[in-house]
């Protein structure tokens, strides 16, 4: 094999092993919630008036 290509080949093998795992073991991913709309709170309405 040519000298180039192998190290071509070296640099391909190295990063993909290096994008394994590195963060650590797979996580869940959060639920994500339902699609619609949700809405939540409080409000309050009223007339303020002086006499």
């Amino acid at each position: 094999m040519n000298h180039t290509l192998l190290i071509a080949l070296f640099a391909l093998i190295l990063a993909t092993l290096a994008a394994c795992g590195v963060d650590g073991p797979p996580t869940r991913p959060e639920p994500t919630p339902e699609p619609g709309v949700h809405v939540s709170g409080e409000a309050r309405f009223g007339v303020v008036s002086k006499i």
